[in-house]
């Protein structure tokens, strides 16, 4: 599976989502959901889950939150305190989910909201990271029914056998990547590469979970 940024990056990125969440929830006094809604309406997300350095790895959680805010400027007055806090075990392990699925941040929220997630906390906290994002994993695939290839499809306005004809890639295979008789994943490179060219999107954007 495509990785959404070079792990190198992994660490700093965990951290910075984290005591983002973090500061502006307990120095900043947000709501969280209403915070992370900011953030999602942000270029700073769309920045960070595409693993810009100078945002991943360039920016402190602080100066995250105060930009998601529109007051970057005033970082340098701010000495939070480290708190491993609930909402910063959210950011952590959201950060890692995105990295690890390549799904952008807004797509994880749609079924799987910030709130659910903090609510994760006990008692995934306590266990491996692969084992919250098994569950994160089988919560997403269990409530979204479609397949990437399908509703991009449905939103180019192509039938099945359009895509086929744009593509090159046989009606019955497309039938059976939307079914999920076949795993997508698994496909050819060149199969994958003519669907994403016909439907006018990133390759990773029809990948699934």
């Amino acid at each position: 599976m495509i990785r959404a940024y070079d792990k190198s990056y992994l660490s700093k990125a965990q951290s910075s989502l984290a005591s983002m969440l973090d500061f502006a929830i307990y120095d900043l006094k947000q709501e969280l959901e209403e915070f992370y809604k900011k953030f999602l309406e942000s270029n700073i997300s769309k920045r960070f889950e595409s693993g810009e350095s100078s945002v991943i790895a360039g920016k402190s959680g602080v100066e995250l939150a105060l930009e998601v805010m529109g007051d970057e400027g005033l970082a340098k007055e701010y000495r939070p305190v480290a708190n491993r806090s609930p909402e910063y075990w959210t950011g952590w392990a959201l950060a890692y989910f995105q990295w690890q699925t390549n799904l952008t941040f807004g797509q994880i929220n749609s079924f799987v909201p910030i709130a659910e997630v903090l609510a994760m906390y006990n008692p995934y906290h306590e266990m491996d990271i692969s084992q919250f994002c098994d569950k994160m994993t089988e919560l997403y695939n269990s409530r979204k029914h479609e397949t990437n290839l399908k509703r991009y499809r449905l939103a180019a306005g192509l039938s099945q056998n359009e895509l086929a004809e744009v593509s090159g890639v046989r009606v019955r295979t497309i039938q059976q990547y939307e079914q999920r008789v076949k795993n997508i994943n698994a496909a050819r490179a060149e199969s994958v590469i003519a669907l994403s060219k016909a439907l006018n999107c990133p390759v990773e954007m029809l990948m699934e979970v």
